[in-house]
């Protein structure tokens, strides 16, 4: 049983990774559009929807990195708040993380339908790219399952072994120095 709570640790923990590698080479495909972009524009061509391109890389890029920014502990917390709680910090920490599972169950649950919806009525963006919407709307919906993963995995750590498992950010991590 413990061999497979640490696989599963591992898995989980690759899974979370690999949205990070994901969102940076999403990244890298911002600035390979605004490279070409700028080529384009000093020859004289037209790189039409250069910059809905561009957009829907950002998108991307956000939504696949923050599992793996929850994982980091790279995310905004209530940090001050939970260290004011002293020795009941492990409920505020279940309080937020039952609070944060919720919102991000929803929130993907809500993208998986919206991307459906945009890939069954074909609609397709304003710009001049006209891009079938599922498309960049997929990213969302991987990124958004992914913190829902995510949190659901640091949520249950904590309420079996009452830690969450989140490394500390560096503001923890410096103690004011």
């Amino acid at each position: 049983m413990l061999a497979a709570g640490r696989a599963l640790r591992r898995v989980l923990d690759t899974i979370y990774t690999a949205g990070g590698v994901v969102a940076a080479l999403f990244l890298i495909a911002i600035l390979v559009i605004i490279v070409l972009q700028m080529l384009a524009r000093w020859t004289g061509q037209v790189f039409p929807g250069a910059t809905d391109y561009a957009g829907y890389c950002m998108a991307a890029a956000s939504f696949f990195a923050f599992a793996y920014a929850l994982n980091h502990g790279a995310h905004i917390r209530v940090s001050i708040f939970l260290n004011a709680l002293g020795g009941k910090r492990r409920w505020g920490e279940l309080w937020c993380f039952l609070i944060g599972t919720a919102a991000t169950t929803y929130f993907a649950w809500y993208a998986v339908r919206g991307t459906y919806w945009s890939w069954k009525l074909k609609d397709i963006s304003q710009g001049l790219d006209a891009t079938p919407v599922w498309i960049p709307q997929l990213s969302m919906s991987i990124g958004t399952i992914l913190l829902a993963i995510c949190f659901w995995d640091h949520l249950i750590r904590i309420i079996f072994t009452g830690s969450h498992g989140i490394k500390a950010d560096l503001i923890e991590q410096s103690h004011a120095e």
